[in-house]
């Protein structure tokens, strides 16, 4: 299984600006730039379209293994903060936390934990973070 997201960017780092697509039509030509991603302005930007993938992911991952330790979640809902840092002469994601309320009917504190660790490693999005990156660069003539 593949899906795809895509973006354009036009002009500069900091005069340009850039539209976000993804293969469902979740996003479609959402803007990003320079302002959204540093200043706060409006539009998108990477780290908090990857908190969201991971967040949904880790949820969806936590409700499987939930299900199979014998619980079912009436609600889990999750915040992941990703944290964008200066490093070096660049940028770079330091850290993702993960802020998870859950709502389970006969669970304890104990059988929780262990499966949000095991949702907390185990989600794909979780593994992506850790897994070598591949590229295809091609130069339009």
């Amino acid at each position: 299984m593949q899906k795809t997201g895509s973006a354009r960017w036009h002009g500069g780092i900091k005069d340009g600006n850039g539209a976000i697509s993804t293969q469902s039509g979740a996003l479609k030509d959402t803007p990003y730039g320079f302002k959204a991603r540093f200043e706060g302005g409006p539009g998108t930007n990477p780290e908090e379209l990857i908190g969201a993938a991971h967040a949904g992911c880790f949820s969806m991952a936590l409700s499987l293994i939930l299900g199979e330790n014998g619980m079912t979640a009436e609600s889990i809902e999750t915040t992941a903060t990703v944290t964008l840092d200066k490093e070096g002469g660049g940028f770079a994601i330091t850290a993702v936390h993960l802020d998870v309320n859950a709502r389970i009917p006969g669970a304890d504190q104990a059988a929780f934990d262990k499966c949000a660790q095991a949702a907390k490693e185990n989600c794909p999005v979780s593994k992506l973070l850790k897994a070598p990156i591949t590229m295809n660069a091609t130069l339009a003539a």
